[in-house]
């Protein structure tokens, strides 16, 4: 009996459960790692704009706060803006222009004088002693002509008779001749005592202001003192002296040829409030070189005393006024490497890129010379986060200024 070899039977092998979800994992995570590609992917190409360059706004995006305005049509004013001062229309130093002591002062610190206005005195009596000594001489003077006169009538009359040589009517004529002389230089006497006399009264040269006294009564003072008694400055009119650049001054020229007046502007140190209206007076005869700048002058009433000499102004010369521009404000007008453009917003409530081209400014205001149509609304703030086609939501100024700071 054949011994009979056992049988082997194979036995499957029998996963285990955990070991199975050790092996699905990694490619369940590469699953999701390209299904998350394929999304970004799409969803940058999506947000792509196929024709303008300019992203397209995602559907559902939120509105953009903006503040807007509405482009209107009127005349602009075309102004030149330059730095300057103010300078007295005349200023002049008064001086005696007599020696003497300072024996009364009329005028006031500050006080308003007309012209011919007595300021101060001098001492005039030296000048009356003058003035007396030379009336003494004329008529001393005087007396001696009449005798000389006399005398030389009856050397006539004696030289008609032959009692009397020709040489001795001769000498009297002379003596004669030399009385006539002495009035004549006695009359001098008399005149310039009497203009000294006038010079001791010192009275105001012109109408203005006057400043700080320089010389106190009781002083002796000389024509020949450099400072003078006070200085008066005409304030009423003033004049401004200003600057603007070299290439302003054809247009300015052509208007001052042409007797057309130029309006100017006075406005404070801030450029914020205007302080007074004048007119273009003249333009230097010169450019200064080193700045490429010239020098102007206009001329203010000044009325109210709104101007003081040495006071810094901006000012503003009214060139032109263009007729029946579009105007917007000057924060519409945004710049990119394509030139200047503005985000119209449409009714739809949404952007629309609008490149526009743009003429003067004056102030806040600007022209536009093409781009923009009248009553079009333009955004003013919040463009920083605009595109074409963006949707907007419209907001007051006002509205920003009553939100509750953080951390109040």
């Amino acid at each position: 009996m054949s011994r009979r070899a056992p049988s082997l039977d194979v036995v499957p092998e029998t996963t285990h459960p955990s070991v199975a979800r050790r092996r699905r994992w990694p490619w369940l995570l590469a699953l999701v790692l390209v299904a998350w590609g394929v999304w970004a992917l799409f969803a940058r190409s999506g947000a792509r704009a196929p024709a303008g360059g300019e992203p397209a706004v995602k559907t559902g995006a939120p509105a953009v706060p903006v503040v807007v305005a509405t482009a209107r049509q009127g005349d602009l004013p075309v102004y030149l803006t330059g730095l300057g001062s103010v300078a007295a229309f005349n200023t002049v130093t008064v001086k005696s222009r007599v020696d003497g002591q300072l024996v009364t002062v009329v005028f006031h610190e500050g006080q308003f004088v007309r012209e011919g206005d007595v300021l101060a005195e001098v001492d005039p009596r030296p000048f009356a002693v003058q003035l007396t000594q030379a009336e003494g001489q004329m008529a001393r003077d005087r007396a001696l002509l009449e005798d000389a006169r006399f005398t030389l009538a009856r050397y006539r009359e004696l030289y008609a008779q032959h009692v009397v040589a020709k040489a001795e009517l001769d000498d009297q004529a002379a003596k004669a001749g030399q009385y006539e002389g002495m009035i004549g230089l006695d009359q001098g006497l008399i005149d310039s005592a009497k203009l000294q006399l006038t010079y001791a009264h010192i009275t105001a040269p012109i109408s203005g202001r006057a400043g700080l006294r320089r010389v106190d009564v009781g002083n002796v003072i000389h024509a020949t003192d450099p400072n003078g008694i006070v200085v008066i400055t005409q304030l009423q009119p003033v004049s401004v002296l200003f600057t603007l650049p070299e290439d302003n001054l054809p247009p300015i020229m052509k208007k001052l040829t042409a007797g057309e007046p130029l309006s100017v502007e006075a406005y404070d140190r801030a450029n914020q409030n205007q302080v007074a209206t004048g007119s273009l007076l003249t333009v230097d005869n010169q450019i200064d070189q080193s700045t490429g700048t010239t020098r102007l002058k206009a001329v203010f009433p000044n009325e109210d005393s709104a101007l003081f000499p040495n006071q810094f102004v901006n000012v503003r010369l009214l060139l032109d006024v263009k007729r029946g521009a579009v105007i917007v404000p000057v924060p519409a007008i945004q710049r990119g490497p394509q030139g200047t453009f503005v985000y119209v917003v449409k009714p739809d409530e949404t952007v629309d890129v609008r490149p526009v081209s743009i003429g003067p400014t004056a102030g806040a205001d600007v022209a536009v010379e093409s781009g923009v149509s009248a009553d079009e609304v333009v955004v003013t703030d919040g463009v920083d986060k605009l595109r074409a086609g963006s949707a907007v939501r419209i907001r007051t100024p006002e509205s920003d200024a009553t939100k509750p700071k953080p951390g109040a």
